[in-house]
């Protein structure tokens, strides 16, 4: 079962969702994933449309992301690997879902 550096949060059984959840729950872990999902990039790069984003915390949350499987190293920079392209997937019906929500809570103009 993947593991995240800290403990998972909220639960006593390990069970793989609090695990992920757990693991993209942290900060800028989806922004690296979100932007994968256009293609490999290199440390630098990544680093520059993570705007804000330190290399300390990068280099961390990579680091996390390769020990889950879901992201590695190669030859044109960090790049999803299969488990991650699905997460992806997931994420952009997430992504679709809650823009229906935020759609709902616009509250019309009296």
């Amino acid at each position: 079962m993947p593991h995240t550096p800290r403990a998972v949060r909220g639960s006593t059984t390990g069970r793989p969702v609090m695990v992920l959840l757990d693991l993209i729950g942290q900060r800028w872990t989806l922004r690296i994933l979100w932007e994968l999902q256009g293609g490999p990039d290199t440390f630098r790069g990544l680093q520059a449309r993570c705007d804000g984003l330190s290399p300390t915390v990068l280099n961390t949350r990579l680091k996390a992301l390769r020990q889950a499987g879901l992201i590695e190293a190669g030859t044109a920079g960090y790049e999803l690997t299969p488990d991650g392209r699905s997460l992806g997937q997931h994420l952009l019906a997430l992504d679709a879902w809650a823009s229906d929500w935020a759609a709902r809570r616009v509250k019309p103009s009296a």
